[in-house]
Order: C-alpha cells, then sequence, then structure tokens
C-alpha cells in the first residue's frame, strides 16, 4: 500500500471562485445610545469599524484560507467515497471526513489516483 501524499489532494479550483478581496457588509445601525441594533442597514467600510464598536463588544475575524484537501475514491464495490483531509496526524494517519452513500466502516480500503487509503478508525 503506497501512502496518500499531500498532492493527491490537488483539484482544479477555478479562481473566479476565490475571494481575491474582502466583501464589504451591510451592516445594522445602532440606536443612538443603545446597545441593540434598529434593524436599519448600511453599507460600511472596515475603516468604520472602531466608530460602530463598543466596550464590551466580541468581534471575530476569520483568516482561514482555501487549500487543497479533497479527494475522491472508489470502494471494492465500486462505490464511490468522497475524501475531506481535516488535518495530518502522526505518521501516515490523517483526521478525515468520508462521505459515501453507504456506511463507513473501519477497515474499508478506498483506491485512489494517489493510492490506497484505509479506514482505521470510524464514527456511527
Amino acid at each position: 500500500m503506497r501512502a496518500v501524499r499531500r498532492q493527491d489532494f490537488s483539484y482544479d479550483l477555478p479562481e473566479e471562485l476565490i475571494a481575491q478581496v474582502a466583501a464589504r457588509r451591510a451592516l445594522g445601525e445602532p440606536h443612538a445610545g443603545a446597545r441593540r441594533a434598529s434593524g436599519a442597514l448600511s453599507d460600511r467600510a472596515v475603516r468604520d469599524l472602531p466608530g460602530l464598536l463598543q466596550r464590551g463588544d466580541l468581534l471575530v475575524l476569520n483568516d482561514t484560507r482555501v487549500v487543497a484537501a479533497r479527494l475522491v475514491g472508489v470502494k471494492p464495490s465500486g462505490g464511490r467515497v468522497e475524501i475531506l483531509l481535516e488535518r495530518d496526524l502522526a505518521g501516515f494517519e490523517a483526521l478525515a471526513q468520508l462521505a459515501a452513500s453507504k456506511p463507513i466502516r473501519e477497515g474499508l480500503e478506498v483506491e485512489t489516483a494517489g493510492g490506497t487509503v484505509r479506514v482505521a478508525r470510524a464514527r456511527g
């Protein structure tokens, strides 16, 4: 059995589907002196943020990036399996999500373009 390599998860992702600049968001207008939004929307830029935030507000930032982490394989029965790599573990193991029309069982061997992937543990 050959180890699965990171490049085995390579797939075509058209450039036009990848965000190149931060999106502008419509923000709710706060009531004068109140913490609850009035429901009115306005188009704002990031530079307006300091004037909109109040003590105790929580600002959550998402700096995730798109990585090539999806692989398609075939079960011995011929069924299609989609593998989404979450993260590398020790040795030749990885944490991944598998999707198929039937339940994934421990010991299942999936043939991929990069070699055979064996399911070590499956959640039911």
